[in-house]
């Protein structure tokens, strides 16, 4: 019932920049956190940024603050992850999960990813 759909990734050179979306269906934004992971080839899957249920907090790792962000949009109940100054580190499947809270073990559904690629 509740549905997790993310778009706009692609291919990009370093230092470039994208928007991801997170579409979530059959929940409100306004209600649940919503957060955003990647995973690279061999590597775990990893936490990028989170956004709590009424937009006043926001939560990303070091690796990412400055370059990252997360926003939202409640009219069309969606949550970006704007990229900038990206590097091919960043080259990895990026999803969104929506949950209770942006704890770890709290994200119940998540969709199928869109991939970045970093070109050098």
């Amino acid at each position: 019932q509740v549905q997790v759909v993310e778009s706009g990734g692609g291919l990009v050179q370093a230092g470039g920049s994208l928007r991801l979306a997170c579409a979530v269906s059959g929940r409100s934004i306004s209600n649940y956190a919503i957060g955003w992971f990647r995973q690279a080839p061999g590597k775990e899957r990893e936490f990028v940024a989170a956004i709590n249920w009424n937009g006043g907090s926001t939560y990303s790792p070091g690796s990412v603050k400055g370059r990252f962000t997360i926003s939202r949009d409640t009219a069309k109940n969606l949550v970006y992850l704007q990229l900038n100054s990206l590097n091919p580190e960043d080259t990895a499947v990026y999803y969104c999960a929506t949950g209770e809270n942006p704890l770890p073990g709290t994200w119940d559904y998540w969709g199928q990813g869109t991939q970045v690629t970093v070109s050098s």
